[in-house]
């Protein structure tokens, strides 16, 4: 497999529901998908790990926990999802304040990503992220 060039449509799945820090166990399964699918090594794959603990934290805090986590390297993007067991919607907060911790998780998301959103099933919702390809292929060198 060429480095930056995951076969197109490969996923991993990580199962979180009951798991002790989540978020850290998170940021280390996306670690390790990015790295073995090449897309280490950018500005861009700091984002990518930023964006999971964004959405595990958000899942934690507003969801009552996060059921699972899916990466998906498609042609074209990396897809972040974050899976939970409420149907309730994120929605940004409207106005967060200077100097007062919380409200910006959803704002980080839009920001780092290329595109997001979220969809309910049954029981639960799936809230995502999308990165472009070419940014985590072409992105300029992270100093280690």
């Amino acid at each position: 497999m060429s480095a930056g060039l995951p076969a197109a449509g490969q996923r991993r799945r990580l199962a979180l529901t009951g798991v002790r820090g989540p978020v850290a166990k998170g940021r280390d399964f996306t670690r390790q998908a990015l790295q073995d699918w090449g897309w280490d090594g950018t500005e861009t794959f700091e984002d990518a790990l930023l964006l999971v603990s964004e959405l595990l934290t958000n899942a934690c805090l507003h969801a009552g926990g996060c059921d699972e986590l899916v990466l998906t390297a498609g042609g074209a993007a990396l897809r972040i999802e974050v899976c939970d067991g409420t149907t309730t919607l994120p929605a940004r907060h409207p106005a967060p304040q200077r100097g007062i911790p919380g409200g910006r998780g959803l704002y980080i998301v839009e920001r780092l990503s290329d595109r997001w959103g979220s969809h309910t099933y049954g029981t639960g919702k799936a809230v995502w992220a999308e990165i472009e390809v070419s940014r985590l292929v072409s992105g300029k060198a992270v100093e280690r």
